[in-house]
């Protein structure tokens, strides 16, 4: 039986500087999938060979605190820094994951991939929720670059698949997991199909970042996010187009605690995102020393 979809949208624009993105997540449906409550998807863009590079000097840093933020660059190389010391950064096809815990300041950039001779940017960012418990803790980091992403190729030479955070048959992503989750990056090649079955009771939804594909026989177009039932399932992807398709797979288990989301910080109450601020205005999540 396949899954049913229960809701489509386009996402929204919300640009910061030079970055041109479209909110996908949440939407006037969906407030989370899974464990996921935020996606933004910074849209591809090519750059002159010359182009200035984006420094991280201080004019980007802002706090977070009750999540962990998940970047994964398709194309380009992110620099990241924050309080709490780390510094790495990671180039086309690799992500970066960092856990606020109970607070942090970071600041990241995304450039050309220089070594690679890649003039394109693109990329998404996922904030995940994390449980009661984790909130509490001292914030992490680990970056991930492309060749420690597990990958293998699909059946039938359809393409290849990219577990980004949780498994997929004996693939395991090393991004830590406080629930079920995750987090595929699909390539499916023209005129190639790909069955994917799907857990009872797991949240799923799907994103085309550049072109569309066909999902249980209905055709959708570059820029849609597809919410699925929390029934269980076959996922059946088709690309019937003349090129490779991008399909970003993502979700997991409900949440199962109270969410509570202003601004930069996401919580279990109002008291807690209260705390949040004036933990921050109290410079109680340290500061970010620059190399």
């Amino acid at each position: 039986m396949k899954k049913k979809i229960i809701f489509t949208s386009q996402g929204h624009r919300a640009d910061i500087g030079e970055y041109k993105i479209n909110r996908i997540l949440p939407n006037r449906y969906a407030d989370a999938v899974g464990p996921f409550v935020f996606l933004d998807h910074l849209m591809p863009a090519t750059h002159s060979p010359n182009a200035a590079v984006k420094k991280v000097d201080g004019t980007g840093a802002h706090p977070h605190r009750g999540i962990a933020t998940l970047t994964y660059i398709i194309n380009g190389e992110a620099d990241h820094f924050d309080s709490a010391g780390h510094h790495a950064k990671v180039r086309s096809g690799g992500a970066q994951w960092m856990k606020a815990g109970n607070g942090i300041i970071h600041d990241e950039a995304v450039n050309v991939d220089v070594e690679a001779n890649d003039l394109l940017t693109h990329a998404m960012q996922f904030w995940i929720n994390l449980p009661a418990a984790q909130k509490a803790t001292g914030p992490a980091y680990l970056p991930v670059q492309a060749g420690d992403v597990p990958k293998q190729l699909l059946p039938a030479h359809a393409g290849w698949i990219k577990v980004i955070a949780g498994e997929y048959e004996n693939l395991v992503s090393a991004i830590p997991s406080y629930s079920g989750q995750l987090l595929y990056h699909i390539q499916l090649n023209a005129g190639s199909h790909f069955t994917i079955d799907t857990k009872s009771e797991w949240e799923y939804a799907a994103f085309f970042p550049l072109q569309g594909a066909v999902v249980n026989n209905t055709e959708y177009v570059g820029g849609d996010f597809l919410l699925f039932d929390n029934e269980e399932g076959e996922i059946e992807l088709s690309n019937m187009g003349q090129s490779p398709a991008d399909i970003i797979l993502f979700g997991g288990e409900p949440y199962q605690e109270p969410i509570v989301s202003y601004g930069p910080f996401v919580m279990n109450t109002q008291q807690e995102i209260a705390a949040a601020y004036r933990d921050f205005h109290a410079g109680k999540y340290g500061e970010i020393k620059y190399q």
